[in-house]
């Protein structure tokens, strides 16, 4: 078993532990892959980085606004692997 994912309270008993609030640097580099791969096709393709983020941003706001709170995208999403 992982250790930190449960934690003993006396008087309580053993209960699921609450993850340590992760730090931006660390949320960061699990998507350091990704991006990097995002950035070299980018570049091979010739695509500027302002196209590239104003895409990632309309990507960003349609999946805010569906209803349900999905992650996958309509292609590409992490569902169509």
């Amino acid at each position: 078993m992982a250790a930190g994912l449960l934690e003993s309270r006396p008087g309580i008993g053993t209960v699921v532990a609450v993850p340590p609030e992760s730090r931006k640097i660390e949320r960061t580099q699990l998507l350091g892959n990704e991006i990097e791969r995002l950035a070299v096709e980018a570049k091979k393709l010739g695509i500027p980085l302002e196209e590239v983020v104003m895409s990632i941003s309309e990507h960003w706001r349609r999946l805010e606004g569906r209803q349900g709170g999905g992650l996958e995208t309509e292609r590409g999403g992490r569902g169509s692997r």
